[in-house]
């Protein structure tokens, strides 16, 4: 649907203008999407983000500063998001044996299981293939690229 229709206005500065408003509400709009699936088995969007990263890295350990540096939300508390995923059991967290002062985050078994189920159910094709081919999620991923310079 059209942005103009979403949000019922037609008053925009410009292409510009429309196209920033556009990703803003379509931001809220995916996050909502995703928001829905991730409610059903108590994580947040930054939990699964990180979860996620860590899925990559393992079998190896991760740092705070390592999931701070890839994490999507910049603005994300990474070692509040650790405890609690430390709490629901997906990840452990030790010392490490380089760096006493640094803590490794390692995914667990439980967390790997939780990933595995959230793959199927979260597919972004699934999201996107209502609307948009393949070829267009293309098109879209390199105007975004092209946006951020």
């Amino acid at each position: 649907m059209e942005i103009e229709k979403e949000i019922f206005s037609t008053k925009f500065e410009n292409n510009h203008h429309k196209a920033i408003i556009n990703l803003i509400y379509t931001y809220g709009w995916i996050t909502n999407l995703l928001k829905q699936q991730l409610n059903k088995y108590k994580i947040t969007l930054q939990q699964y983000n990180v979860l996620r990263i860590l899925r990559g890295q393992h079998p190896n350990p991760a740092t705070i500063n390592m999931l701070k540096e890839r994490m999507l939300d910049k603005m994300s508390d990474a070692s509040r998001i650790v405890d609690r995923l430390v709490q629901k059991e997906l990840v452990i967290r030790f010392i490490n044996s380089k760096d006493r002062r640094a803590a490794d985050i390692l995914i667990t078994q439980k967390g790997l299981d939780l990933l595995l189920k959230l793959d199927v159910e979260m597919s972004s094709k699934n999201i996107l293939d209502k609307n948009i081919n393949s070829a267009e999620a293309g098109i879209l991923s390199d105007l975004l690229d092209k946006m951020r310079g």
